[in-house]
């Protein structure tokens, strides 16, 4: 004779329900999380994926109204177009000599501001600045620079030298540079103060302990702990400097000199010109030259921080 609880219900009775219970209370948390995502999902659906659809497609066809498919037609012929080869070199020249200046001199304001120095908080304030000013003014600053008849040349010519065309001779990328580390310097030397106060203080006090010079201590010690985060300020520095284009087209507009005319105005002019298949062509090689160079850092970072990490 089979003995029930007090219930009175059958113990496989009751555990059915408890499972049924529990399965309408996760159908209900799957269907609310649906909903809030759901926004989400629609705006990157509709604003990323969708365009880069129709760019991976326009990169394919003659033109877009025709529609013919030419494959990689489009390729072959921007890689053979000498606007497009000055640019890449360019912009990859501007990205090699920027991304690694901006990292480093960071780096080192980081360092220096964390020591207990006078006017640190000055000095802080003096570097956070350029990230509240909006970039129309910004060029206007370095207009009155370095126009031919600005502030540098005045010092210049006082100084018994001659007057220098900045923006209109090979020195335009100096310029140029100078103005991305300017407006770059401040918001990565934040990001790197917040990852050295995270430093355990104990491995610090240790190392101290066991006559480590502060070379050692950095290369060995901070470094690795810093890794993570020089990962992301090198990537949001390669992002930026592609963002030059902003200050540079309002500084020389649509044609600059040929040392600092970058990809950003090979596809901006494309665009004017509505050679939309030319321009889908050169915006997809970029996208996957970005995508190697971003993962090559991740690789990098993944094994020079393995150790850290356990």
């Amino acid at each position: 004779m089979v003995k029930f609880k007090k219930s009175g219900k059958p113990p496989k009775a009751s555990s059915q329900r408890q499972h049924t219970k529990a399965t309408r209370r996760l159908r209900k948390v799957k269907i609310s999380s649906g909903a809030f995502i759901a926004p989400s999902f629609l705006g990157v659906l509709t604003f990323f994926i969708l365009p880069f659809l129709v760019v991976i497609y326009y990169s394919l066809v003659d033109n877009p109204i025709s529609g013919n498919f030419v494959f990689l037609d489009n390729f072959t012929s921007i890689i053979g177009n000498l606007s497009f080869r000055t640019a890449v070199r360019n912009t990859f020249t501007f990205s090699a000599v920027a991304v690694p200046l901006a990292v480093v001199l960071s780096l080192l304001l980081a360092i220096v501001l964390e020591a207990k120095l006078p006017f640190r908080s000055q000095f802080r304030t003096f570097f956070l600045s350029p990230m509240m000013v909006p970039v129309a003014s910004i060029v206007l600053i370095w207009q009155v620079l370095f126009h031919y008849n600005g502030a540098i040349n005045e010092v210049l010519v006082t100084l018994g030298g001659d007057k220098i065309d900045w923006l209109k001779s090979d020195y335009a990328l100096i310029v140029v540079v100078v103005l991305f580390l300017w407006k770059n310097l401040g918001y990565n030397m934040i990001l790197f103060m917040a990852a050295l106060a995270s430093i355990p203080k104990d491995i610090l006090e240790v190392a101290q302990l066991e006559s480590a010079k502060p070379l050692q201590t950095f290369f060995y010690i901070k470094i690795r702990y810093l890794s993570s985060t020089l990962l992301f300020v090198t990537i949001m520095s390669l992002i930026n400097s592609f963002k030059i284009f902003r200050e540079v087209y309002l500084l020389t507009t649509d044609y600059p000199y040929d040392s600092i005319y970058t990809l950003q105005h090979f596809m901006n002019n494309k665009f004017r010109s509505l050679d939309y298949q030319t321009l889908s062509a050169a915006a997809i090689l970029m996208s996957l030259v970005m995508i190697v160079i971003i993962g090559i850092l991740f690789i990098a970072e993944d094994r020079f921080g393995k150790d850290v990490e356990g």
